[in-house]
């Protein structure tokens, strides 16, 4: 039943209460059928379920089946569990990272339960008592006054002038008045934040008092919509994640495909099938499966992403989701509310019509109630009266000092019938009253007006003129008072609202705005610059958001904006054909920006939503990017978002955006180096396996994958972004991870270092035996490690740019020398301290072996060098 539409006694008759409340027995039944006025609550996972489920991971499964081959070829050999535990330590690195990373224990709805208010003054068997909020039920009397919070959704049965604070469900920074009358919209729904006759769970009185009867309970209010929609909102995976689990996926079957073939081909060359010929040959299949996995590759992307987590931090970009990093540069759409995201959700004066400012702004200044806090030198209170009393202080009228020149006697509070309040004041010669309110009403009362030469009658031609002007501040989405005053030589006998409200002398008005951010609107023009569009989605009135978003520059005519009820008229079908066409969406509901969000991103565009209040939560929940305000953020708002900005500003984001066009770009490149890596093992374990002697066993290519692949690569992640990041246009989040010739790149890399890894070993054996049979050679092992370990080295310093000589490129990346040389050193101290060279199985080889490894190691920059001068050359020509 849509009680707002409904007269009060129908809405007492259909809910079965009457004006004396509910009685005793009858709550104990609604409580049975209704159930407590409380949120329900998302199960979480649990921490041990989460690691389990990081063990399910394909590459994962691959790897703990490699650990347990090579364990039984282990034992049965009696040789060393090295490869064991080196595997094994991999598989718990890579899962407790991955834990570690998800923090996906979600408190939005314990967030949401903090809003609700505590207890409630509620009439049951004829008597006002005061029960938990969670024991109301629906048809209970409640009492609201000023500061209570509302406990439940309710409609009006007595208002005295009272004014609902609604910011965080509608969006809207100016409190609601409220009403006891049924509403009329000739057929049509009326938006939540129209609803005058109806308070809401969730929102809180500012101003006067009133009575209603609770309507909906716990999950049966739009707060509880907004908890379910959390609830069954499904957390999405960005396009790294995607990209990886499918590369996951691929490169579990190709190595799997690989080792059957090296097993095949091991035991068709053993020409024999004992226990030991197929153990040895599962071995040679288990040295492939580890070369093909890049073991380093999760925790080398965990930890660039959280290294831009911290730089995003110092620029008040807090992440709370790392792999949203990621996500934000390939922003398309950026959604974001309009009030305290794009303006300063503090109503403020920015246009004034009168003759005598200083008059006016006394006027305005002391008929409020809002009071001046000297400590901060802001207004407290309600925020159009605190607009008012902050700008008189802006013009040097201190109301605490007025306050003292002019103490208040009297007043006539305001009232929504009247639109207007009056207050009457001490002066040095008798008693002043000011009245502000509606420009209308208050010119009606008026018929005088004070002018540059004084007060003078008030002739159509003045009045005509006040009402152009009050038209033009309107059509600005301002918001009008006008006020005037009047002088009494004593004071009035009576403070009545039609004793005092005639005859005025009429001052000005002044016109009031949520004003824009000002560093927002140069924050809109850069996204349009990266190529990133710019939607505004708020609850507010349409003509305010129509101002407000010419001002920022993101629509140019009122045929860019839509109203939610027209949302409701359309299809989803519809929504995706025409969501191109609009840039503002006024008067919108919670489910209205969820389906925005939504469509955009059926439309294949990466949308980020940003918000504050919890009417923005769901939609921040279901975008790619949800991104919430840190200072007048909700906690609901806060805990479902992705990012969360520290400064509640715009232009954060911009920033945010940047550094992750930046963080992605070196994460390419440090993909690129791990598989071109990858790669050169797989196909120097798979050419050795085929012409008969071993190459590199399991636990050289672990070393190899975490020591000298991982340091270089997370110093890749610490590369400067290129200066035109924001010049650009987003790239396609569908675009794998090796398109643009990464993947042309990865091969022809990968066969260079092949080829140097497989010298390395003949010259060594050679160098050890003075021949150049193939026969497993200690030597030669030893100086293909080295030779692999260090040409890894040297690529990574050519991956510094995919195409640019890294001996014309500006500045240096201490951190590749650092992992460059902390890599040197270990691969060193690997193939010299004893212990270590026959855990290993390899042998101390000579200064003149060493060196040559090196010098083999070092051709892989001249061998690239060459290749991406070709590439410029015809990158030019093209």
């Amino acid at each position: 039943m849509k009680y707002y539409f409904q007269e009060k006694q129908a809405v007492m008759k259909a809910l079965q209460s009457s004006e004396s409340g509910l009685r005793a027995s009858e709550v104990e039944k609604r409580l049975g059928t209704y159930g407590k006025n409380k949120l329900a609550e998302e199960k979480k996972t649990s921490l041990f379920a989460r690691f389990l489920k990081q063990l399910a991971d394909p590459m994962i499964l691959v790897l703990l089946a490699a650990a347990i081959l090579s364990g039984i070829t282990s034992a049965y050999a009696g040789e060393s569990f090295a490869d064991v535990f080196i595997i094994l330590f991999v598989v718990v690195l890579n899962s407790v990272l991955g834990v570690v990373e998800e923090n996906k224990a979600e408190k939005a709805i314990d967030a949401l339960k903090t809003m609700t208010a505590a207890t409630s003054k509620v009439l049951r068997d004829g008597k006002v008592i005061v029960v938990k909020s969670e024991e109301l039920v629906p048809g209970d009397i409640i009492r609201l006054e000023a500061g209570d919070s509302v406990p439940a959704d309710a409609r009006i049965i007595e208002c005295a002038s009272m004014k609902v604070e609604e910011s965080a469900l509608t969006g809207e920074s100016v409190p609601v008045e409220k009403t006891s009358d049924s509403l009329d919209a000739n057929g049509q729904e009326i938006p939540l934040g129209d609803r005058r006759n109806m308070v809401y769970m969730g929102s809180s009185v500012v101003y006067g008092r009133g009575v209603a009867v609770v309507c909906g309970t716990g999950m049966q209010t739009e707060m509880g919509k907004i908890a379910d929609a959390l609830i069954q909102s499904k957390e999405e995976a960005t396009p790294l994640q995607l990209k990886l689990a499918g590369l996951s996926k691929i490169l579990t079957w190709a190595v799997l495909g690989i080792c059957v073939i090296v097993f095949v081909i091991g035991l068709i060359k053993a020409g024999a099938f004992s226990t030991l010929v197929v153990l040895n040959t599962f071995m040679l299949a288990v040295s492939l499966a580890v070369a093909a996995i890049p073991e380093g590759l999760v925790a080398v992307v965990t930890i660039v992403l959280s290294i831009g987590v911290t730089k995003m931090s110092k620029k008040n970009a807090v992440i709370r989701r790392l792999t949203a990093v990621e996500a934000l540069g390939c922003a398309q759409v950026i959604c974001s509310d309009k009030t305290g995201t794009l303006t300063q959700n503090k109503m403020t004066v920015v246009d004034s019509y009168g003759a005598d400012a200083e008059k006016l702004g006394t006027a305005m200044c002391l008929c409020s109630d809002a009071e001046l806090d000297e400590e901060t030198g802001s207004a407290v209170g309600e925020p159009t009266e605190c607009a008012l009393v902050n700008y008189a202080n802006k013009i040097f009228l201190n109301k605490n000092k007025l306050k003292k020149l002019w103490p208040r006697v009297g007043e006539a509070p305001f009232d929504s019938m009247r639109k207007m309040m009056s207050t009457v004041h001490a002066a040095e010669t008798g008693y002043v009253q000011y009245t502000k309110g509606a420009p209308d009403e208050i010119l009606r009362r008026c018929t005088r007006i004070c002018t540059e030469n004084g007060v003078v009658a008030l002739t159509e031609d003045e009045k005509d003129k006040i009402r152009r002007q009050n038209k033009e501040m309107a059509d600005k989405a301002l918001r009008v008072l006008a006020a005037a005053y009047r002088d009494f030589p004593e004071k009035p006998g009576s403070f009545e609202p039609k004793e005092l409200e005639n005859d005025m002398v009429f001052l000005g008005m002044y016109g009031m705005i949520d004003p824009v951010r000002p560093e927002a609107k140069a924050a809109v023009e850069k996204c349009r610059e990266a190529g990133i569009r710019v939607v505004m989605i708020t609850g507010d009135h349409i003509d305010t958001a129509i101002a407000i978003a010419k001002d920022l520059g993101i629509l140019k005519d009122r045929s860019q904006a839509i109203m939610g009820q027209e949302l409701d008229s359309l299809s989803d079908e519809e929504l995706d054909r025409v969501i191109g066409k609009y840039n503002v969406y006024a008067r919108v509901q919670p489910e209205h920006k969820v389906r925005i969000v939504n469509a955009w991103k059926r439309c294949g565009k990466v949308t980020a939503m940003t918000g504050d209040g919890v009417n923005d939560a769901p939609s921040i929940k279901a975008a790619d990017i949800g991104v919430g305000m840190g200072i007048t953020g909700t906690d609901v708002t806060k805990n479902v978002a992705d990012m969360i900005l520290a400064d509640d500003n715009f232009a954060t984001i911009v920033s945010a955006v940047e550094e992750g066009r930046k963080i992605y770009a070196n994460i390419r490149k440090a993909i690129q180096f791990l598989f071109s890596s990858n790669l050169s093992e797989v196909l120097g374990v798979f050419l050795a396996t085929l012409l008969g002697f071993t190459l590199l066993k399991p636990a050289h290519i672990l070393w190899i994958n975490l020591i000298t692949d991982s340091f270089p690569a997370l110093a890749l992640g610490m590369e400067r972004g290129e200066p035109d990041a924001m010049k650009k246009r987003p790239r396609n989040a569908k675009a794998g991870l090796f398109s643009g010739g990464v993947g042309i790149d990865v091969l022809y890399q990968g066969v260079f270092v092949t080829i140097l890894i497989l010298a390395a070993y003949f010259i060594g054996h050679r160098m050890e035996a003075g021949a150049w049979e193939i026969t497993n050679s200690p030597d030669g092992m030893t100086m293909a490690f080295l030779t692999m370990s260090m040409a890894e080295i040297f690529q990574s310093f050519n991956m510094r740019s995919r195409r640019g000589s890294i001996f014309k490129l500006e500045g240096q990346n201490i951190w590749l020398w650092c992992g460059a040389a902390l890599a040197l050193i270990l691969t060193t101290v690997v193939i010299y301290v004893p212990f270590l060279v026959n855990a290993f199985g390899f042998t101390s080889i000579s200064f003149v072996e060493y060196m040559t490894a090196m010098g083999l190691a070092f051709l892989i920059i001249p061998m690239v060098e060459v290749v991406k001068l070709i590439q410029r050359h015809f990158g030019k020509t093209t």
